[in-house]
């Protein structure tokens, strides 16, 4: 039976990739793919629906992104979702206007008579909206379905087209009844079977990964945390003893995470598996650095030349795996969306790098990762670690790296996550961890004055990395780290906590 595809048209909002992983987890496969795509390529891969996305640009702009009009009128069922249900209003002859009051955040949605997009739906509903512009004329022979106090037309529909639209986000969580509305898009409207499995998704790759390497040898840039792991043992399963893996010791890591990769994939899981030592050549290179840009490019450069000399001395090796998630990717700069911050395995890759890369989970979100993960049978104790980032230590010391600094972190960051998982919360939080920042403080200790550093704790829930609330860790946990902290840390003599959600802020400091 032939695979049901939905079209993601990709207009450079930073929540569009949620949408794709939306469709995913209804059981539907969904493709992410720019939005000036030809005609004639999206006939070619005849989707069963498709979806237009946000966007940060304005339909009155010039040069506004849009895509081939003519993708309206192939029959096929439409969801425009608020840049793209702007764009779709006015391609089919609807007018469009900047408004006074912009809408960003939370609202309360009042549904207008029937709908198949919100059938079995409350009548009022919290969403999440984030627009300037607002439909103030239809296109002929649609209709308004539901409107917010601000905005007249928060969601219309043509039936008999099959075309729709909403001004809000369904994608995101703060949208309550969001993915029974993208259920009815895809099951009531398109009328789609919903019955594909991230197993297909792992088949497929494997057989790519197979096609692509041919009989080459493959290098892989393994960190022992979720992402490298998976991409790692997913190429294993590919292409076998093909398959070098390469750890780095940058001196960036956590606290025994060294010990803990050697002893993981080397002694329990048989991989070939280098071990680099360079905890000295990356202190060096970020000597005197503060910008955190530069930190990560340095830090991705220098994981590069690391890769490019045990290249040299294991022979002919054509392709590098990384574990390339969407977040890293969108975060770095798309095509269609701006730079939040640069990765090191995606905005920090040198031009003139000597390798192929090989990216198997470059379009999942970290939750597909684990699933897939567990389907190839990984160990859980490596699946749910927590999300770690590829400068590590490196942009939680915030300014300047040093050695010291790096020895104080580690150990408070240790404390951090000791407690957490004695709590028995280190399932429940996205991420929890310290941060080093480059200020000192007046403290008294034993009676005597002290002028040390402060360590800030982060912990933030989340589904996918792309939003984030900040953890409401009970008071007395707190106490217990703050208070373990000050006392066994050396040069550590106050503990901040963030309260910061993302957005505004990022999970990460820097």
């Amino acid at each position: 039976m032939e695979k049901q595809l939905v079209l993601v048209l990709d207009f450079g909002g930073q929540y569009n990739q949620l949408i794709a992983r939306r469709v995913r987890e209804l059981s539907v496969y969904s493709e992410m793919i720019p939005f000036d795509i030809s005609y004639e390529e999206v006939v070619r891969k005849n989707p069963a629906a498709i979806i237009l996305t946000g966007g940060p640009s304005s339909v009155h702009v010039e040069d506004a992104p849009r895509c081939d009009p003519r993708i309206l009128e192939m029959g096929v069922p439409v969801l425009g979702i608020c840049y793209g249900m702007h764009l779709l209003a006015q391609l089919m002859g609807g007018r469009v206007e900047g408004t006074q009051v912009r809408e960003y955040g939370r609202s309360y949605l009042q549904v207008q008579g029937d709908d198949p997009l919100f059938k079995g739906l409350e009548s009022r509903m919290q969403v999440w909206m984030s627009h300037g512009d607002s439909i103030t004329e239809l296109p002929p022979g649609f209709r308004t379905t539901a409107s917010t106090e601000t905005c007249p037309t928060a969601a219309l529909s043509n039936v008999e087209r099959g075309i729709y639209g909403v001004q809000f986000h369904p994608e995101v969580r703060h949208t309550v009844q969001g993915m029974g509305i993208l259920r009815n898009f895809l099951f009531n409207v398109a009328g789609l079977r919903g019955d594909w499995d991230l197993s297909d998704l792992i088949a497929e790759q494997l057989v790519d990964i197979r096609r692509q390497v041919g009989d080459k040898k493959v290098l892989c840039a393994l960190s022992g945390g979720v992402d490298s792991s998976v991409a790692a043992t997913l190429v294993h399963q590919a292409v076998g003893d093909q398959l070098v893996c390469v750890y780095v010791d940058t001196g960036l890591m956590r606290k025994g995470e060294s010990e803990q990769v050697l002893h993981t994939f080397k002694e329990n899981m048989g991989m070939n598996l280098v071990y680099v030592e360079a905890e000295k050549r990356f202190i060096t290179r970020l000597t005197g650095v503060t910008d955190p840009e530069r930190k990560r490019k340095i830090i991705g450069e220098e994981f590069i030349r690391i890769f490019e000399e045990e290249k040299a001395k294991l022979g002919e090796i054509d392709y590098l795996v990384q574990g390339t998630i969407y977040p890293d990717v969108i975060e770095s700069g798309t095509r269609t969306a701006q730079t939040i911050k640069s990765h090191h395995n995606v905005g920090g890759l040198p031009e003139d790098m000597d390798f192929a890369l090989l990216e198997p989970l470059r379009l999942l979100f970290k939750d597909e990762v684990r699933v897939i993960g567990e389907k190839l049978g990984i160990d859980a104790e490596i699946l749910w670690r927590q999300p770690f980032p590829g400068p590590g230590l490196g942009v939680r010391v915030l300014e300047e790296v040093t050695a010291e600094k790096l020895a104080i972190l580690r150990e408070a960051d240790a404390i951090v996550r000791e407690e957490i998982q004695k709590a028995g919360l280190d399932r429940e939080l996205w991420q929890a961890f310290a941060v080093l920042p480059p200020v000192r403080s007046v403290g008294v200790m034993g009676d005597a004055r002290t002028y040390a550093y402060p360590i800030i704790i982060r912990a933030v829930v989340s589904d996918d990395a792309m939003t984030a609330e900040w953890a409401h860790l009970p008071y007395e946990l707190l106490d217990t780290m703050a208070r373990r902290i000050v006392n066994e840390v050396q040069g550590i003599n106050r503990v901040a906590y963030d309260i910061t959600s993302k957005p505004p802020g990022t999970i990460e400091w820097e």
